[in-house]
């Protein structure tokens, strides 16, 4: 069951809650995050995550054990999971209703995340008819923080001849969707590789059997897909 930030005794600040979900995507596939991740997600100084790291043990939202790394506690790790749950949750309705691009939704979303009513966020998602992802493919948790991972299978681990549907987007940069969108690389996209090349990784791909684009190792390991 998640823990909503309002029986906390306390409610997080912004940059509390920005760290906190900082760690949360860093530690989602492995089991510490390092002030240096940190530190490069947020754009910060080391000295500035090292102040915030303590701020927070004190406050019970992580573990920190030098030499080992940055975890969230089940508090933490809740109040992370509630914030991106409104935040994919806002995207979409920037998306689906106010028609934004999916490259213009994430910087204001990172506003809107922050507000605290979790019943507005309940009425939000029942508005939207209970989606599952948002608008880059990314899964949106449940009011009771379930989140279901998406596969974590790339373009660049696909072989020759193996094709696929594109269902997420790791690097979610305006400038890499707004590429992704100019080339047809978008969600529900078939794409199949007709060449690969060693020397630099790249890769060529058939899009929806009427294109085909080279394009690079960072592209193609940045677009996740489903094997069909």
């Amino acid at each position: 069951m998640l823990y909503f930030a309002s029986k906390f005794l306390g409610m997080p600040s912004t940059s509390e809650e920005n760290y906190l979900k900082a760690i949360f995507k860093i530690t989602f596939q492995k089991k510490a995050a390092s002030t240096n991740e940190i530190a490069e997600i947020l754009e910060a100084k080391a000295s500035s995550v090292t102040d915030m790291v303590k701020k927070l043990s004190k406050k019970g939202l992580i573990n920190y054990k030098k030499y080992y790394g940055v975890t969230l506690t089940e508090k933490g790790k809740s109040t992370a999971i509630l914030i991106i749950r409104k935040h994919r949750l806002w995207e979409t309705f920037l998306h689906d209703k106010l028609n934004f691009t999916w490259d213009e939704v994430h910087n204001m979303a990172e506003e809107l995340e922050h507000v605290s009513s979790n019943e507005l966020v309940n009425r939000l998602e029942i508005l939207l008819g209970y989606p599952k992802h948002d608008p880059h493919g990314d899964p949106i948790p449940d009011k009771n923080g379930n989140l279901t991972p998406l596969n974590n299978l790339f373009i660049s681990d696909l072989k020759l001849g193996e094709k696929a549907i594109i269902t997420g987007i790791k690097d979610s940069s305006s400038e890499f969707l707004q590429y992704l969108e100019k080339t047809k690389l978008v969600l529900g996209a078939q794409v199949e590789i007709i060449d690969k090349i060693s020397f630099d990784n790249s890769v060529s791909v058939m899009v929806e059997d009427s294109k085909t684009l080279n394009i690079s190792h960072h592209i193609s390991s940045n677009i996740y897909i489903k094997s069909i």
